[in-house]
């Protein structure tokens, strides 16, 4: 055959693409070398055409694609099959813990391997990890190239995997990420196959940035939407004349979890949901750092030990309140700004509730004011206490109560008329807090609201009356400014009483003193004994106080033998108690006693 016929039968072969071992029948060798060479160069281009157009593809289906994890599933699903591999498999950058974490598999059966983190520099994957590099390995457990730890050796050996390729995922200089192919046999990765790796590595590093962007932009969009309703749903509550009660239940709805918003005293303002706080827990927050900056940021702070979220509820210069929750987990940017928009709008709520509760005060005040001055027509004063719920035909005592220094004066009249309840008023008057209650029992009435006050710190309360005529208080709010005097200086703060529970004392700031009634509070026992039995107790404890307290001398003077005044002595402490002859409740006695001789119309004896 000679030269021409030898061309055109190899030109022929090649173009009908004969296989290799026909061209390698030919006797020429140079020709048959120069034909093998033009048959690998043409199936290394038919094979860069194929991994070209597949990329094409990859790129066209990565495109198409919104889901994230959708996305991770197709980059290591089209790996596999560009490559052959038995495995393919994606690892994720973790940028707070520093390392790769499995993120995605396509021919793994081992549990233990889809659950692996790589550190840095540790193993074939974290080696990639640290120098952005692509390696690769025919026989990855022998190879000494790499770190081995114990933790990757048995996921590996789990997965029955040999040879490993690895190259990054990278984004200009952002490192995404590791992106494997791997055989459960011994076999080299080729220059062209770590190439088509890297290739295919870059197009999913582009398509999970730009997969995570979009997700940031859907996410930010749907948060500005969620912000939007939140902000038109707080504007239609208020607006709606809503309270606090309905603010906080609006963002538990919202955001979940449970709500509390507390005062700046720490007074529990509104709660919502199953809050897990103790009240003292929730009452801390008024003084938290976050509540006393009244010209703060107003942002929201989170508590990771409790996983309490808060902001300070304000107003120029003034600290309202702390507004928290808790039970949401991890709250993005648009969810904060909303939990900070109910801060501002529980601000304009609070705001609007303490003009309009001191609009009222001060008409209250007024009112008592007033009324203890003895101002105004009685009809027109009538009127006026009807309109604030009181009848002005029933019998009323009045009250007059002080607080320890530390407690401002607005906090004991807010906590005094929320104690005070229905039928009644409370203001103030010339310094004083002052409270008119129905009521026939002044001891009583001052009793209870000093107890209902006790949460203030020392709350002393006095009590005058009662009166049936509005006219009458002006004389019973001075007997009651004189018994809330006198009671401070009898050391009786943090109580509540009346004159006539005040011993001599009551006889003295007693606008009108009813001797009867304080002979009876000491003597009452021991007259009601004499009565009964025809005794001699209260003649018997005279003459021992006039004895100078001597039983023998109180003896002479009554011509009965000792033991007898002493037989009397300790029937009058069974009556009395046995603290009657304390200095002070001895006093008590032996001015009821002159008391009682008065009254009787003897004489004293001198």
């Amino acid at each position: 055959m000679d030269d021409d016929d030898l061309a055109l039968r190899l030109l022929r072969m090649l173009a009908e693409n004969s296989p290799a071992s026909e061209l390698g029948a030919v006797e020429d060798s140079e020709a048959r070398s120069l034909a093998l060479r033009i048959r690998a160069a043409f199936d290394s281009r038919g094979r860069r055409e194929a991994e070209l157009t597949a990329l094409v593809d990859t790129a066209r289906d990565l495109a198409a694609l919104r889901d994230p994890s959708g996305v991770l599933d197709a980059i290591v699903r089209r790996a596999r099959a560009l490559l052959g591999t038995d495995v393919s498999y994606l690892t994720l950058y973790d940028p707070v813990a520093g390392d790769t974490y499995m993120r995605a598999t396509d021919g793994s059966v081992s549990a233990d391997f889809q659950a692996l983190r790589l550190t840095r520099g540790d193993g074939l994957g974290g080696l990639v990890a640290k120098t952005h590099k692509p390696y690769w390995s025919p026989d990855y457990p022998n190879d000494e190239r790499f770190q081995h730890t114990g933790a990757i050796d048995h996921a590996v050996g789990d997965e029955g995997l040999i040879s490993i390729c690895g190259t990054p995922l990278l984004v200009e200089d952002q490192f995404v990420g590791v992106l494997f192919a791997a055989n459960r046999s011994p076999r080299p990765f080729s220059a062209d196959q770590v190439a088509l790796l890297g290739s295919l590595a870059a197009l999913a590093a582009v398509s999970i940035v730009q997969t995570r962007t979009a997700e940031e932009v859907r996410r930010h969009t749907l948060g500005v939407e969620r912000a939007a309703a939140a902000h038109d749903r707080f504007a239609e509550l208020v607006l709606a004349g809503g309270g606090v009660d309905d603010i906080t239940k609006a963002l538990g709805d919202l955001l979940g979890g449970w709500v509390v918003l507390v005062g700046s005293e720490g007074e529990l303002l509104s709660s919502h949901g199953s809050v897990p706080l103790s009240d003292d827990e929730a009452s801390a927050l008024a003084t938290s750092p976050i509540a006393r900056e009244p010209g703060g940021t107003g942002r929201l702070a989170h508590d990771p030990t409790r996983d309490v979220w808060a902001v300070g509820v304000k107003a120029p210069q003034t600290a309202l309140g702390v507004l928290a929750l808790g039970g949401v987990g991890r709250l993005d940017d648009a969810d904060q700004r909303t939990v900070e928009r109910a801060a501002v709008v529980s601000a304009l709520v609070l705001l609007f509730e303490r003009t309009a509760a001191e609009a009222e005060q001060r008409v209250r005040t007024d009112l008592v004011s007033d009324l203890v001055g003895g101002r105004g027509e009685p009809q027109t004063l009538a009127a006026r206490a009807r309109s604030q719920g009181i009848d002005p035909t029933a019998p009323h005592v009045v009250l007059v109560a002080h607080a320890d220094d530390a407690t401002p004066r607005r906090t004991l009249l807010l906590a005094a008329h929320a104690a005070a309840g229905p039928g009644s008023v409370v203001g103030e008057n010339d310094g004083h807090v002052v409270a008119l209650l129905p009521s026939t029992e002044p001891q009583g009435a001052a009793a209870e609201l000093a107890r209902r006050l006790t949460s203030l710190g020392t709350v002393t309360v006095g009590a005058a009356g009662p009166v049936t005529l509005l006219e009458d208080v002006p004389a019973v709010w001075h007997e009651a400014v004189r018994t809330v005097g006198a009671m401070t200086a009898l050391g009786l703060s943090g109580q509540g009483a009346s004159a006539t529970h005040l011993g001599f004392a009551g006889l003295v700031v007693g606008s009108e003193p009813n001797i009867g009634d304080y002979i009876r509070s000491q003597l009452g026992p021991l007259l009601d004994y004499d009565e009964r039995r025809g005794s001699e107790l209260v003649k018997t404890l005279r003459a021992y106080f006039d004895a100078g307290a001597s039983p023998r001398h109180a003896a002479t003077t009554l011509h009965v033998h000792v033991n007898t005044v002493s037989q009397r002595l300790e029937r009058i402490s069974s009556l009395l108690g046995s603290d009657w002859h304390q200095p002070d409740a001895s006093l008590e006695l032996q001015l009821a006693l002159r008391l009682l001789r008065l009254s009787e119309g003897a004489t004293p004896a001198t």
